[in-house]
């Protein structure tokens, strides 16, 4: 392959956002905010491997072309020879980058949050939205590296931006209680970034928007209708009138077929408290149906990374089959409990067991029992509502 297509005149004059290769896996990536750094990129099998060199032109420790090129060389030796330049190349030579410290970080928290939907979305935050500074040397990201990474979310998806923000934030303070940089935080709010970028809004929280209960029956059969995962999650929450992070990420272990009992652990519960779901028949059998295709340890997993099903793709699911296009998950909860207060003659405190809601007062102090059998017949009156032979 071509190698030295890059001159010192041309890398200098580089100003349009891109990376430019010099060949045979040596690239000069420049950055909207202008900054530009070497990375060399090699594959082993269908895995993609970028391995940072360090900054071109600024930082503590400029790296020349020249340089870039025997870094380069050096890892196409350990390449040859089969070695793998992950493992063997030398801090000094090969300074830390913001992606390497992103996984890092990653293991740290994998062991850290109980949440899997939690875990899965520090993931998804940092892998894809913060990719543009994945290559970039920890010690060298500015705060222009940073506003150029959030600006294209910040008005657009402003709570998910925001989050990004902390999350790098969290990834340069990981990196300065390493040692891998002595340089202050770019991604702090106060006194920094609220100077560069738009005031945030408030966030206006109110009650999630409910699905009437007599649509129901028809988002279930449109949910039906399709054959992804993702609807099968949102009709199995449905009838188990489940949270979505309780329904998205249920495992194998936590179910009881033959007894057609689903316990949710405390980990995912709102309360902290074990919750035993009654499942009725068209529950198990799509329990049933998810085993036969099972990629992995969760019920509901993405088709190709073996994750929990997201939420996102859940609420899509939802709405594709709802007449009521600003349905929310959590809304079909109010469905159910509006149901089952409208139409029934059910137990009030039976609904709200059903719903994992927490007793209070002197009937707290009474009531130890979860009442399954009650709500099991709940449940089957609720799932023939939904999906009418």
């Amino acid at each position: 392959m071509a190698r030295n297509k890059l001159t010192e005149a041309r890398c200098k004059s580089l100003a349009e956002a891109g990376v430019y290769g010099d060949g045979d896996g040596l690239w000069l990536r420049v950055q909207r905010s202008g900054s530009k750094n070497w990375i060399f990129i090699y594959r082993r099998g269908s895995a993609r491997v970028e391995l940072g060199l360090g900054g071109y032109g600024r930082g503590t420790a400029p790296v020349s072309l020249a340089l870039a090129r025997e870094k380069a060389e050096a890892i196409r030796q350990q390449l040859a020879r089969g070695e793998d330049p992950r493992a063997t190349k030398a801090p000094s030579a090969m300074p830390k980058t913001f992606g390497e410290c992103v996984e890092d970080l990653l293991l740290l928290k994998a062991s850290q949050l109980r949440n899997a939907k939690h875990l899965h979305q520090w993931e998804m935050t940092l892998r894809d939205y913060a990719k543009p500074l994945h290559g970039m040397p920890v010690a060298d990201v500015s705060v222009d590296d940073v506003v150029s990474c959030l600006t294209p979310h910040w008005t657009e998806r402003q709570e998910t931006a925001d989050r990004l923000r902390a999350r790098i934030a969290a990834v340069i303070d990981y990196a300065r209680a390493r040692g891998l940089r002595s340089a202050g935080n770019p991604a702090q709010w106060r006194g920094l970034l609220d100077k560069l970028l738009p005031a945030r809004k408030d966030l206006q929280r109110g009650h999630h928007h409910a699905a009437d209960y007599h649509h129901v029956p028809a988002i279930c059969t449109g949910l039906r209708a399709s054959t992804g995962v993702s609807a099968r999650a949102v009709e199995f929450l449905v009838l188990t009138a489940a949270r979505s992070g309780e329904a998205g990420c249920a495992t194998w272990s936590e179910f009881d077929l033959e007894k057609a009992i689903w316990t949710v652990p405390p980990e995912r519960m709102k309360m902290q408290r074990e919750h035993r779901v009654p499942l009725s028949r068209r529950a198990v059998d799509i329990v049933r149906a998810m085993k036969e295709r099972s990629m992995g340890s969760y019920v509901f997993s993405g088709e190709r990374d073996g994750r929990p099903v997201s939420d996102t793709a859940m609420v899509k699911a939802l709405r594709r089959a709802s007449p009521d296009k600003s349905a929310t998950l959590h809304g079909l909860r109010s469905s159910f409990r509006d149901w089952a207060g409208d139409e029934t003659q059910h137990p009030r405190e039976v609904a709200e067991q059903a719903l994992a809601h927490v007793v209070q007062g002197v009937e707290a102090a009474y009531r130890r029992k979860d009442a399954l059998a009650k709500r099991r017949s709940l449940m089957n009156d609720w799932a023939a509502f939904c999906s009418p032979e």
